[in-house]
């Protein structure tokens, strides 16, 4: 093994902290430039840890937004690499598997882990690990081959490990939390910038009680609300999708969200709407 070759690019990542912190001060080992060859990826920003993540697939995107949306995850790493690189070098040689290797180098690559969740359920924050993956990747014999190396490295930091593929997440959910995740903070938006903390509340009730009281599209309620209260067209989407995104109000998120047609609230959070308002 030429450790040369090794050391200068991932002492040089490392140096960088990639793969190092938490929350907003978290670095993933590996950037969208890094593997830009797979074209499926994406960056976002997040509303848990204030940074950007980087995604290198749809798969990967959708379940970061339905981390996003769970009251229960407190911070989300992607690409977390499995370091020391020497140490899975040897869980592949104790279990007779070939480490994976940079196809122009031949040389050891550092294993990465799609997300590394912190969680607190009630009972006390601890983290957990998780690959993701299509399920027709499972039936790939050298696919199997990595994940017992992944498996084995979680095992022995006592960190719960596992896969979940497509069938595990909801494309109709990720769908609608995108919708709303650029909406978190409603200062984004130019109508809403200079606002009063109190307008802004007044407007968020007059928009729920609307919506608790007729039966209407939300399209067409929307258009009502915007004209009553002489804002910019669109003002009251922008109003609804930031109270669905600070779960001010709570809907269905498991069916498509359709603004043609009438919403159903499922239940409204009002200390949380003052306090958001409020900062």
């Amino acid at each position: 093994m030429s450790k040369r070759t090794r050391t200068s690019k991932f002492d040089k990542w490392i140096k960088e902290g990639r793969g190092s912190g938490q929350g907003s001060n978290y670095k993933p080992w590996l950037n969208i430039q890094d593997v830009s060859s797979l074209g499926r990826s994406t960056r976002l920003k997040g509303i848990k840890t204030g940074r950007q993540h980087e995604f290198l697939s749809d798969l990967e995107r959708n379940y970061f937004y339905l981390t996003e949306y769970s009251d229960f995850v407190l911070d989300i790493r992607e690409q977390f690499p499995l370091l020391p690189l020497e140490e899975t070098i040897v869980i592949a040689q104790e279990l007779g598997i070939k480490h994976p290797t940079d196809p122009k180098t031949n040389e050891p690559i550092v294993m990465t882990t799609d997300f590394l969740l912190t969680l607190d359920k009630g009972q006390g924050v601890f983290e957990v690990a998780r690959t993701i993956k299509m399920k027709d990747e499972l039936l790939k014999e050298r696919v199997l081959e990595k994940f017992e190396i992944e498996r084995e490295y979680w095992q022995r930091r006592d960190i719960d490990w596992g896969i979940v593929t497509e069938e595990e997440i909801s494309k109709t959910m990720a769908r609608n939390i995108s919708y709303v995740h650029d909406y978190y903070n409603v200062r984004d938006y130019d109508v809403f910038r200079e606002m009063s903390e109190q307008h802004i509340e007044d407007l968020a009730i007059s928009l729920i009680q609307r919506l608790l009281n007729k039966n209407s599209s939300f399209r067409a309620i929307a258009n009502e609300f915007d004209i009553d209260t002489h804002l910019p067209f669109g003002s009251g989407v922008t109003l609804f999708y930031h109270l669905l995104a600070q779960k001010i109000i709570r809907i269905n998120m498991e069916e498509t969200l359709n603004l043609e047609q009438p919403i159903t609230i499922q239940s409204i959070d009002e200390n949380r709407l003052k306090q958001v308002i409020n900062g």
